[in-house]
């Protein structure tokens, strides 16, 4: 049998690009593909090397493993370890999903040509049998992970939101939001939606209590000691959503939040307190909409 090396090396680029862009989507950071790309080569390359190179150190699991570290780190630039960890993790999942389902249809296709030369999947199988257990390892990492989504529960969505304005502290639980992709038109910075009755010990309640009249223009009932405080950190922030198109909602620039879920915290400075002058829940669950950005 004849292995054509550079077919070898296109094969685990493609596959290897797949996988990790796959990885990334599924752990919901910002995909860089000229970082995966990179990544990819280096998978592709130690592919053509652990074909070529007996030696058992080289084939060691704790070489595969630093492999993958190392893999992971250049695709999406893990700002922690314990981030690191997950991806990794998640790389490992999808890698075994992709990798089961290319082989066993490459098997059930041409099992009597196909053999293992050095760890590495060798023989006469056409790229029209790849891409067929590409598509069906596709829909089984999709269907998989719909399936785990659907098994959670609303405490899953819960996290916990600490408030800084003017130096001032409010806790709270807060829903985990796909929906909500408020932004300030202006910067761009996102918004946290809070119940307005959690903000009176941290915003003075002459803003809290003429909501409706500071959007309209009408700042007669706010004292002027608390614009001159307040007015340059309030903003206006346009919405859509069910039932109203088109509505407003009074802001107030925080001095930093921080979210805390499953013992991670994550202090943000740039973020803006959509003030919602309503309850969000009946049974106040919940008093404040986290984005799934943030």
């Amino acid at each position: 049998m004849t292995v054509y090396l550079d077919i070898i090396f296109i094969e685990n680029l493609v596959i290897n690009f797949i996988i990790i862009y796959a990885t990334g989507i599924i752990s919901k950071v910002k995909v860089n593909q000229i970082r995966i790309i990179a990544g990819s080569i280096i998978g592709a390359i130690y592919s053509i090397l652990y074909y070529l190179i007996n030696l058992k150190i080289y084939s060691s699991i704790i070489i595969k493993i630093f492999l993958s570290i190392v893999i992971i780190y250049i695709s999406f630039n893990s700002k922690n370890l314990k981030i690191l960890l997950r991806q990794i993790i998640l790389f490992y999942l999808v890698s075994f999903v992709f990798g089961g389902a290319a082989i066993a249809i490459i098997y059930m296709a041409n099992s009597e040509n196909i053999n293992i030369q050095n760890g590495v999947l060798v023989g006469n199988y056409t790229i029209r049998t790849v891409l067929i257990g590409i598509v069906l390892a596709y829909f089984t990492v999709i269907v998989g992970f719909k399936l785990i989504k659907n098994k959670m529960t609303k405490k899953d969505f819960l996290c916990e939101v600490e408030v800084t304005i003017n130096g001032k502290t409010v806790k709270t639980n807060a829903m985990i939001d796909t929906g909500n992709l408020l932004k300030e038109p202006i910067s761009n910075i996102p918004v946290i939606i809070i119940e307005h009755i959690l903000l009176y010990g941290i915003i003075p309640e002459e803003i809290l209590n003429n909501l409706d009249e500071i959007l309209g223009g009408d700042l007669s009932k706010i004292p002027e000691e608390v614009q001159n405080r307040y007015l340059s950190k309030l903003r206006v922030i346009p919405f859509s959503s069910l039932g109203k198109q088109n509505g407003m909602i009074l802001g107030i620039k925080a001095d930093c939040v921080k979210i805390k879920k499953d013992n991670e915290e994550k202090e943000v400075e740039k973020v803006i307190i959509g003030i919602y002058n309503k309850s969000l829940t009946k049974k106040g669950e919940y008093q404040g909409l986290v984005g799934i950005e943030l």
